[in-house]
């Protein structure tokens, strides 16, 4: 069978696309790293503010005050997830035009499919975070992201192809796009515990000082982000666990078994297990705080164990990594 041809000229833009979009998240990265600076210094600033107008305007009854312009530092805050949604629009369009390029669905090696991962994270970030007090987040969502990128884009960069032929079949595009969202979803997930377990140490307590005390102290309250990996791991448990079921399906069609414990088979068994336990800690008395969350950043670690170390480093049956 013929392969179909590449059209180089797609293949070129979905690159510059690539490309774009990590500058344009880096960016975003440094703005809104730099309203989380300098967010709490503005806060006590407006309070005092707010005290003094108050005073004056007892003293001066029917004087309106002008309204003041926003912080410089919201402003800037603002602009920074303005740049982050055009950055995931540029992956977006990087994704669709590899696709386009080579006439396939485009997650047929470790740069397209860490890609995908990346594009769900960004977009379960957006949905999750959507709230304007949740802004400080986007910055530790952003590195995880941005790392993924780098490593793609560096190091595990193919060019545009047709896909290999143990990769030809109708159940590539269901079992790796399901398996990319419940990924990318538990990347946010993963960061809310991390968070979590930091605003519960020493450094989220009051009277805490220190650069790192400050920044946690700007994070939203514990409660909220144990909630928001709790939502976000409940989403993807199952997600995942299709992915891994329909994986499983095309292996009785690929090599005549379902379950072979293969090294991809066994660490991605493992992390939705993981996960699994930490459901049930979640909602069990006793364990719903801190070890609850140790074990969600425990299935965290398991998923990018299985994503670089599985992928590069073990042989199985599912090495091929397609790195270019």
């Amino acid at each position: 069978m013929n392969s179909p041809e590449v059209d180089l000229g797609l293949a070129r833009y979905s690159d510059w696309a690539f490309t774009s979009s990590v500058v344009v998240l880096v960016v975003a990265l440094l703005l809104l790293a730099v309203e989380l600076a300098y967010s709490r210094s503005r806060k006590v600033a407006d309070r005092e503010l707010v005290g003094a107008s108050v005073g004056a305007d007892s003293a001066s009854p029917g004087i309106v005050a002008d309204i003041p312009r926003r912080p410089a530092d919201e402003r800037i805050g603002s602009a920074g997830l303005a740049l982050v949604y055009v950055g995931t629009a540029l992956l977006l369009a990087c994704i669709v035009l590899r696709g386009l390029s080579t006439s396939r669905v485009p997650w047929g090696n470790m740069y397209e499919f860490i890609n995908l991962t990346s594009f769900c994270g960004l977009v379960a970030a957006a949905v999750v975070l959507r709230r304007p007090q949740y802004r400080a987040l986007w910055v530790f969502v952003l590195v995880p992201v941005l790392i993924l990128l780098t490593v793609s884009g560096r190091w595990l960069y193919s060019h545009a192809a047709p896909v290999m032929p143990a990769l030809q079949s109708y159940w590539l595009p269901i079992h790796v796009s399901v398996v990319s969202l419940g990924s990318g979803v538990f990347l946010v997930g993963g960061v809310a515990s991390i968070l979590f377990l930091v605003k519960m140490s020493r450094f989220g307590q009051p009277g805490h000082d220190g650069a790192v005390a400050r920044v946690v102290q700007r994070l939203p309250d514990a409660q909220t982000l144990d909630r928001i990996a709790y939502r976000t791991t409940i989403f993807a448990f199952p997600v995942f666990g299709f992915g891994v079921i329909f994986g499983a399906i095309w292996a009785e069609e690929a090599w005549g078994r379902y379950w072979g414990w293969d090294p991809k088979e066994t660490v991605s068994f493992i992390a939705w297990v993981v996960y699994a336990a930490y459901l049930h800690a979640r909602s069990t008395a006793g364990w719903r705080d801190r070890k609850a969350a140790w074990i969600n950043v425990v299935g965290f670690v398991a998923m990018v164990f299985n994503l670089f170390f599985i992928n590069l480093v073990t042989v199985g049956l599912h090495s091929y990594a397609g790195v270019g």
